[in-house]
């Protein structure tokens, strides 16, 4: 049975045993007590061994259906390539169990409504998406709706870093496997489902929404300056909300030196994010303009780390309060309006909203 009243231990089961299983979710799940991977699925046998091996893990298996038929389980993580996201939900979600979701949520719209049924259909199962929020974020959150900077204006967003074959030479060496044997998937414009926009702009747009709430419009241009692909490797959006407030979202795999800027501007100070700090800035004088502002350092309290909200949330019965399914189809949708913007040249309106819970 897949619901909290009856479990001690969740039982966790992996689809895709590739870098993001052996570099976050299997070592991060075996430093929480009430949850433990116990059935992994993946493609390459050495792989799979080496995984069960280094994590303890007591089953794989290399079809999706040997581990969607292990009646053991509770809940399944989806950590697949980007366009296999939405048929593995989908699969997760029709066998009763809880759901884990890597980033991107999927890569068309339709998939998304599909997963947001299906959820809302099966309300006691709890559907975790990423990406999740750190404290800063949380407490930039908390900030904001104290009225802390006054009304919001405007924010900057950034993520980006040096491509995927960086990231590609970490999960060879995580697995002592050559670094020439990695196939870059995520440069195939036929099977990748998108660019660096779903790869690493959800991250900028995800804490966006988070902080402002629903877009209503995005413009963007989107383009390809170094990487081997015929994909975007570059972007930037710019963001209309329902509040009134501006955005920008900048994203790419051509800064190795790696960003991840965060800010948010109001009537009466801003939110710097500042390393693990946020700097809160307000005027000293509303009639000097070169006045030094004022300065005070907010250090965020520490939040869960993402497994252990997806578990506590199972606990309560309550979907995550931003890394939910609604809000990933809001951000899905902007990414997907951004590639339509920059085709067509224009101005394009967001229909969905990012509603917290069912």
């Amino acid at each position: 049975m897949p619901f909290c009243e009856v479990i001690l231990t969740l039982n966790i089961g992996i689809l895709g045993a590739g870098g993001i299983a052996a570099l976050s979710h299997l070592p991060e799940i075996a430093t929480i007590d009430g949850m433990r991977v116990t059935h992994i699925c993946g493609r390459r046998e050495s792989r799979l061994r080496l995984l069960c091996a280094r994590f303890d893990v007591p089953r794989y298996s290399r079809t999706w259906a040997g581990l969607l038929n292990d009646d053991d389980l509770d809940a399944v993580i989806v950590a697949l390539p980007h366009p296999l996201h939405a048929e593995a939900g989908m699969a997760v979600l029709e066998r009763g169990l809880h759901l884990f979701i890597q980033k991107p949520l999927c890569t068309t719209l339709d998939e998304a409504n599909l997963l947001a049924a299906a959820s809302e259909a099966r309300p006691r199962q709890v559907v975790y998406c990423r990406p999740s929020f750190d404290g800063a974020v949380c407490e930039m959150r908390r900030q904001l709706a104290a009225g802390a900077i006054g009304t919001v204006s405007g924010a900057l967003a950034r993520h980006s870093h040096g491509g995927p074959e960086i990231y590609y030479a970490e999960v060879a060496d995580a697995f002592e496997e050559p670094r020439a044997t990695q196939d870059l998937w995520f440069f195939d414009a036929d099977t990748a489902g998108g660019g660096a926009l779903i790869d690493m702009g959800v991250y900028s747009i995800a804490n966006l929404v988070a902080l402002l709430g629903k877009a209503d419009h995005v413009s963007a241009r989107l383009t390809t300056v170094a990487q081997p692909t015929a994909l975007e490797d570059t972007a930037t959006l710019i963001l209309e909300f329902a509040n009134g407030a501006l955005a920008t979202a900048e994203t790419g795999w051509c800064d190795p030196a790696r960003s991840s800027l965060l800010r948010v501007h109001g009537t009466a100070g801003k939110l710097v994010l500042n390393g693990d700090a946020i700097d809160y800035i307000r005027p000293s004088s509303y009639e000097r303009e070169w006045a030094a502002p004022l300065v005070d350092e907010i250090r965020p309290a520490p939040v869960v780390n993402q497994h252990e909200e997806w578990l506590r949330c199972i606990e309560s019965g309550a979907q995550p309060e931003i890394s939910n399914l609604w809000t990933a189809r809001h951000i899905t949708e902007i990414m997907l309006a951004a590639v339509k913007s920059n085709e067509e040249g224009g101005r394009v309106a967001i229909h969905s909203s990012p509603r917290a819970t069912v």
